[in-house]
Protein backbone atom coordinates (compact mmCIF):
# COMPACT_ATOMS: atom_id res chain seq x y z
CA UNK A 1 0.00 0.00 0.00
CA UNK A 2 2.60 2.52 1.02
CA UNK A 3 4.51 1.76 -2.12
CA UNK A 4 1.33 3.45 -4.13
CA UNK A 5 1.31 6.22 -1.97
CA UNK A 6 5.16 6.90 -2.51
CA UNK A 7 5.03 6.80 -6.18
CA UNK A 8 2.01 9.21 -6.05
CA UNK A 9 3.53 11.53 -3.31
CA UNK A 10 7.15 11.79 -5.53
CA UNK A 11 5.14 12.45 -8.93
CA UNK A 12 3.82 15.79 -7.02
CA UNK A 13 6.44 16.61 -4.58
CA UNK A 14 5.05 15.27 -1.79
CA UNK A 15 1.26 15.82 -2.41
CA UNK A 16 -0.93 12.77 -3.08
CA UNK A 17 -4.30 13.72 -5.33
CA UNK A 18 -7.27 11.95 -4.83
CA UNK A 19 -7.55 11.08 -8.74
CA UNK A 20 -3.62 9.07 -8.10
CA UNK A 21 -5.43 7.07 -4.91
CA UNK A 22 -8.44 6.00 -7.18
CA UNK A 23 -5.93 5.41 -10.21
CA UNK A 24 -3.90 3.07 -8.39
CA UNK A 25 -7.28 1.03 -7.30
CA UNK A 26 -7.97 2.09 -3.56
CA UNK A 27 -11.63 2.95 -2.67
CA UNK A 28 -13.03 5.44 -0.51
CA UNK A 29 -12.77 2.64 2.87
CA UNK A 30 -9.58 2.29 2.08
CA UNK A 31 -8.71 5.76 1.97
CA UNK A 32 -10.42 6.12 5.18
CA UNK A 33 -8.48 3.19 7.01
CA UNK A 34 -5.51 4.74 5.64
CA UNK A 35 -5.97 8.48 6.97
CA UNK A 36 -7.74 6.46 10.29
CA UNK A 37 -4.08 4.86 10.76
CA UNK A 38 -1.97 7.80 10.08
CA UNK A 39 -0.41 6.52 6.96
CA UNK A 40 -2.16 9.27 4.99
CA UNK A 41 -3.12 13.02 6.10
CA UNK A 42 -5.39 15.20 4.60
CA UNK A 43 -4.19 18.25 3.82
CA UNK A 44 -7.28 19.71 1.51
CA UNK A 45 -10.18 17.62 0.41
CA UNK A 46 -9.26 15.70 -2.27
CA UNK A 47 -5.20 16.43 -1.52
CA UNK A 48 -3.43 14.40 0.48
CA UNK A 49 0.33 13.76 1.85
CA UNK A 50 2.36 10.42 3.51
CA UNK A 51 1.59 10.62 7.20
CA UNK A 52 5.49 10.39 7.86
CA UNK A 53 6.14 12.87 5.68
CA UNK A 54 4.05 15.24 7.46
CA UNK A 55 4.90 14.57 10.71
CA UNK A 56 8.61 14.79 9.93
CA UNK A 57 8.41 18.26 8.52
CA UNK A 58 8.58 21.41 10.25
CA UNK A 59 5.94 24.41 10.41
CA UNK A 60 7.35 26.05 7.22
CA UNK A 61 6.63 22.33 5.04
CA UNK A 62 3.36 21.81 6.29
CA UNK A 63 2.05 25.38 5.75
CA UNK A 64 4.12 25.29 1.96
CA UNK A 65 1.96 21.36 1.67
CA UNK A 66 -1.20 23.27 2.28
CA UNK A 67 -0.48 26.48 0.06
CA UNK A 68 0.55 23.99 -2.96
CA UNK A 69 -2.49 21.83 -1.99
CA UNK A 70 -4.74 25.53 -2.03
CA UNK A 71 -3.24 25.61 -5.42
CA UNK A 72 -4.00 22.31 -6.83
CA UNK A 73 -7.89 22.76 -5.66
CA UNK A 74 -8.31 25.79 -6.83
CA UNK A 75 -11.46 27.01 -9.36
CA UNK A 76 -9.14 30.19 -10.53
CA UNK A 77 -5.21 30.55 -11.05
CA UNK A 78 -3.75 31.89 -7.49
CA UNK A 79 -1.01 34.70 -7.61
CA UNK A 80 0.65 33.18 -4.27
CA UNK A 81 1.89 36.90 -2.70
CA UNK A 82 2.42 37.98 0.93
CA UNK A 83 3.05 35.16 3.85
CA UNK A 84 2.45 32.05 0.93
CA UNK A 85 4.71 33.43 -1.21
CA UNK A 86 7.21 34.00 1.27
CA UNK A 87 7.19 30.16 2.49
CA UNK A 88 7.30 29.08 -1.11
CA UNK A 89 10.86 31.68 -1.37
CA UNK A 90 11.75 29.51 2.12
CA UNK A 91 11.79 32.24 4.03
CA UNK A 92 11.77 31.74 7.33
CA UNK A 93 8.99 33.05 10.24
CA UNK A 94 9.63 33.57 14.02
CA UNK A 95 5.40 32.61 15.10
CA UNK A 96 3.11 30.73 13.40
CA UNK A 97 2.39 30.91 9.77
CA UNK A 98 -0.83 32.24 8.91
CA UNK A 99 -3.67 29.68 8.66
CA UNK A 100 -4.99 30.68 4.79
CA UNK A 101 -3.29 31.19 1.54
CA UNK A 102 -2.68 34.65 0.86
CA UNK A 103 -3.09 35.87 -3.08
CA UNK A 104 -3.05 38.78 -5.45
CA UNK A 105 -6.49 39.43 -6.48
CA UNK A 106 -7.49 42.57 -8.29
CA UNK A 107 -10.95 41.31 -8.75
CA UNK A 108 -11.72 41.37 -5.23
CA UNK A 109 -13.17 44.56 -3.96
CA UNK A 110 -11.06 45.61 -1.66
CA UNK A 111 -9.82 42.62 -0.74
CA UNK A 112 -11.54 39.56 0.52
CA UNK A 113 -11.35 36.77 2.62
CA UNK A 114 -12.69 32.64 2.06
CA UNK A 115 -12.24 29.72 4.21
CA UNK A 116 -8.95 29.21 2.92
CA UNK A 117 -7.48 32.10 0.85
CA UNK A 118 -7.29 36.14 1.34
CA UNK A 119 -7.31 37.61 -1.75
CA UNK A 120 -5.30 41.34 -1.99
CA UNK A 121 -5.70 43.61 -4.31
CA UNK A 122 -2.46 45.84 -5.73
CA UNK A 123 -1.76 49.32 -7.06
CA UNK A 124 0.99 47.55 -9.06
CA UNK A 125 0.16 44.39 -11.13
CA UNK A 126 3.06 42.00 -9.70
CA UNK A 127 5.73 40.23 -12.06
CA UNK A 128 5.41 36.52 -10.82
CA UNK A 129 7.82 33.62 -10.98
CA UNK A 130 6.89 29.57 -10.56
CA UNK A 131 7.53 28.27 -8.06
CA UNK A 132 7.27 24.00 -7.52
CA UNK A 133 4.33 24.51 -10.18
CA UNK A 134 3.11 27.62 -8.17
CA UNK A 135 2.70 31.37 -9.55
CA UNK A 136 4.21 33.55 -7.00
CA UNK A 137 5.12 37.14 -5.96
CA UNK A 138 9.05 37.79 -6.73
CA UNK A 139 11.57 37.57 -3.95
CA UNK A 140 11.24 41.83 -3.82
CA UNK A 141 8.13 42.03 -3.86
CA UNK A 142 7.40 39.15 -1.14
CA UNK A 143 9.80 41.05 1.05
CA UNK A 144 7.86 44.56 0.39
CA UNK A 145 4.66 42.99 1.21
CA UNK A 146 5.33 40.79 4.10
CA UNK A 147 6.96 44.32 5.81
CA UNK A 148 3.56 46.45 5.11
CA UNK A 149 1.48 43.98 6.56
CA UNK A 150 3.22 42.22 9.48
CA UNK A 151 5.66 43.10 12.35
CA UNK A 152 8.22 44.33 12.36
CA UNK A 153 10.28 41.18 14.02
CA UNK A 154 8.37 39.45 10.81
CA UNK A 155 9.61 41.94 7.90
CA UNK A 156 13.23 41.96 8.99
CA UNK A 157 13.51 38.38 9.63
CA UNK A 158 12.62 37.64 5.97
CA UNK A 159 14.73 40.59 4.59
CA UNK A 160 17.67 39.98 6.67
CA UNK A 161 17.70 35.91 5.59
CA UNK A 162 16.90 36.75 2.07
CA UNK A 163 19.58 39.55 1.66
CA UNK A 164 22.09 36.89 3.70
CA UNK A 165 21.43 33.89 1.41
CA UNK A 166 21.51 36.17 -1.78
CA UNK A 167 24.90 37.32 -0.76
CA UNK A 168 26.03 33.69 -0.03
CA UNK A 169 24.51 33.08 -3.53
CA UNK A 170 26.72 35.36 -5.81
CA UNK A 171 29.53 34.16 -3.78
CA UNK A 172 29.15 30.54 -4.51
CA UNK A 173 28.36 31.44 -8.14
CA UNK A 174 31.01 33.35 -7.79
CA UNK A 175 33.80 30.64 -7.42
CA UNK A 176 32.54 28.45 -9.77
CA UNK A 177 32.66 31.50 -12.28
CA UNK A 178 28.85 31.58 -13.56
CA UNK A 179 26.86 34.68 -11.64
CA UNK A 180 23.44 33.93 -12.57
CA UNK A 181 22.34 37.33 -11.47
CA UNK A 182 23.30 40.51 -9.01
CA UNK A 183 22.67 40.04 -4.98
CA UNK A 184 19.67 41.81 -4.05
CA UNK A 185 20.33 44.86 -2.10
CA UNK A 186 18.74 47.08 0.17
CA UNK A 187 18.43 49.23 -2.88
CA UNK A 188 16.76 46.96 -4.94
CA UNK A 189 14.09 47.33 -1.81
CA UNK A 190 14.25 50.82 -1.25
CA UNK A 191 13.27 51.36 -5.72
CA UNK A 192 10.65 47.86 -4.77
CA UNK A 193 8.79 50.16 -2.42
CA UNK A 194 8.74 53.03 -4.37
CA UNK A 195 7.54 50.70 -7.09
CA UNK A 196 4.73 49.55 -5.11
CA UNK A 197 3.77 52.21 -3.04
CA UNK A 198 1.62 50.41 -0.42
CA UNK A 199 -1.50 52.19 0.37
CA UNK A 200 -0.78 51.01 4.07
CA UNK A 201 2.34 50.31 5.90
CA UNK A 202 5.00 52.09 3.50
CA UNK A 203 7.14 53.90 6.62
CA UNK A 204 6.57 50.43 8.32
CA UNK A 205 8.65 48.57 5.23
CA UNK A 206 11.51 51.95 4.73
CA UNK A 207 12.28 51.19 8.46
CA UNK A 208 12.73 47.26 7.92
CA UNK A 209 14.71 47.82 4.90
CA UNK A 210 17.05 50.78 7.16
CA UNK A 211 17.25 47.76 9.86
CA UNK A 212 18.05 44.58 8.11
CA UNK A 213 21.26 43.56 7.82
CA UNK A 214 22.95 40.31 5.83
CA UNK A 215 25.64 39.81 8.28
CA UNK A 216 22.55 38.43 10.85
CA UNK A 217 23.32 34.46 10.56
CA UNK A 218 20.24 33.21 11.64
CA UNK A 219 16.57 34.06 12.64
CA UNK A 220 17.72 34.26 16.27
CA UNK A 221 19.82 36.72 16.23
CA UNK A 222 17.59 38.82 13.83
CA UNK A 223 14.99 38.16 17.06
CA UNK A 224 17.87 39.23 19.48
CA UNK A 225 18.75 42.45 17.19
CA UNK A 226 14.60 43.53 17.01
CA UNK A 227 14.39 43.08 20.51
CA UNK A 228 17.37 44.96 21.43
CA UNK A 229 15.87 48.32 19.35
CA UNK A 230 12.64 47.66 21.07
CA UNK A 231 13.78 47.86 24.55
CA UNK A 232 16.07 50.61 23.53
CA UNK A 233 19.95 49.38 23.86
CA UNK A 234 22.73 49.99 21.56
CA UNK A 235 22.66 47.64 18.28
CA UNK A 236 25.90 45.62 18.09
CA UNK A 237 28.15 45.19 15.13
CA UNK A 238 27.84 41.90 13.68
CA UNK A 239 29.97 38.85 13.04
CA UNK A 240 33.24 40.89 14.26
CA UNK A 241 36.36 38.87 13.35
CA UNK A 242 39.31 38.24 16.16
CA UNK A 243 42.58 36.95 15.29
CA UNK A 244 43.98 35.12 18.61
CA UNK A 245 47.13 32.90 18.76
CA UNK A 246 47.01 33.06 15.23
CA UNK A 247 43.39 31.80 15.10
CA UNK A 248 40.61 33.40 13.30
CA UNK A 249 37.10 33.72 14.93
CA UNK A 250 33.81 35.87 14.34
CA UNK A 251 31.10 36.36 16.95
CA UNK A 252 27.83 37.22 17.06
CA UNK A 253 27.61 40.26 18.42
CA UNK A 254 30.52 42.93 19.67
CA UNK A 255 29.67 45.97 21.45
CA UNK A 256 32.88 47.47 20.39
CA UNK A 257 32.79 50.51 23.47
CA UNK A 258 32.53 48.53 25.93
CA UNK A 259 34.24 45.25 24.63
CA UNK A 260 31.96 43.28 24.60
CA UNK A 261 30.66 40.03 23.22
CA UNK A 262 27.57 38.76 22.86
CA UNK A 263 26.14 35.25 20.77
CA UNK A 264 22.89 34.10 20.30
CA UNK A 265 23.14 30.34 21.55
CA UNK A 266 19.71 28.74 19.62
CA UNK A 267 21.60 24.70 19.78
CA UNK A 268 20.34 24.22 16.65
CA UNK A 269 24.31 23.76 16.12
CA UNK A 270 24.05 20.97 18.64
CA UNK A 271 20.95 18.93 16.78
CA UNK A 272 21.18 19.08 13.44
CA UNK A 273 22.89 16.98 11.44
CA UNK A 274 23.99 19.39 8.58
CA UNK A 275 25.46 21.81 11.45
CA UNK A 276 27.23 19.09 13.14
CA UNK A 277 28.84 17.18 9.99
CA UNK A 278 30.55 14.39 10.93
CA UNK A 279 30.71 15.76 14.60
CA UNK A 280 29.20 14.36 17.83
CA UNK A 281 27.29 16.82 19.93
CA UNK A 282 29.55 16.78 22.96
CA UNK A 283 32.70 17.27 20.32
CA UNK A 284 30.74 20.49 19.24
CA UNK A 285 29.80 21.67 22.54
CA UNK A 286 33.65 21.31 23.48
CA UNK A 287 34.82 22.79 20.61
CA UNK A 288 32.61 25.96 21.47
CA UNK A 289 33.90 26.21 25.20
CA UNK A 290 37.50 25.79 23.68
CA UNK A 291 36.58 29.24 21.55
CA UNK A 292 35.04 30.63 23.63
CA UNK A 293 37.96 29.83 26.09
CA UNK A 294 40.22 31.80 23.98
CA UNK A 295 38.34 35.29 23.43
CA UNK A 296 38.05 35.68 26.96
CA UNK A 297 40.64 37.36 27.50
CA UNK A 298 40.56 39.78 24.53
CA UNK A 299 37.13 41.37 25.87
CA UNK A 300 35.77 42.92 29.20
CA UNK A 301 32.92 39.76 29.30
CA UNK A 302 31.80 37.17 27.04
CA UNK A 303 27.59 36.52 27.51
CA UNK A 304 25.28 34.06 25.67
CA UNK A 305 21.54 33.77 25.56
CA UNK A 306 18.83 31.63 24.16
CA UNK A 307 15.62 31.14 22.05
CA UNK A 308 13.54 32.03 24.94
CA UNK A 309 15.57 34.45 26.74
CA UNK A 310 15.36 36.63 23.52
CA UNK A 311 12.04 35.63 22.57
CA UNK A 312 10.29 37.46 26.08
CA UNK A 313 10.77 41.30 26.30
CA UNK A 314 10.90 41.05 29.89
CA UNK A 315 13.38 38.10 30.27
CA UNK A 316 15.93 39.81 27.56
CA UNK A 317 15.33 43.27 29.02
CA UNK A 318 16.00 41.86 32.57
CA UNK A 319 19.47 40.22 30.78
CA UNK A 320 20.52 42.97 29.01
CA UNK A 321 20.27 44.96 32.33
CA UNK A 322 21.96 42.55 34.17
CA UNK A 323 24.82 42.05 31.89
CA UNK A 324 25.51 45.59 31.27
CA UNK A 325 24.50 46.04 27.77
CA UNK A 326 24.98 50.04 26.49
CA UNK A 327 21.56 51.78 26.26
CA UNK A 328 21.30 53.05 23.16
Amino acid sequence: MLDILDVSSAHNDGLILAESLWAAGLNTRAVRALLANGELVRIRRGVYALGDTWRRGESDDQYRLFVRATVVTAEEPLLLSHHSAAALHHLPIIGPWPTVVHAINNDAAGGSSARFTTSHRSVVEPEPVTINGCSATTLTRTLIDVAATSSFLVGVTMMDHALRVEQERVQRERRQSSISAPALCKDDLYAELAMVHPRRGGQKVRRVIDFANPLSANPGESLSRVRMAELGFEIPELQVRFVVQGREYWVDFFWRGVRKIGEFDGKIKYTRGALLGNRHPGDVVVAEKNREDRLRPEVTSFDRWDWDTAYSPRLFSEFLIQHDVPRA
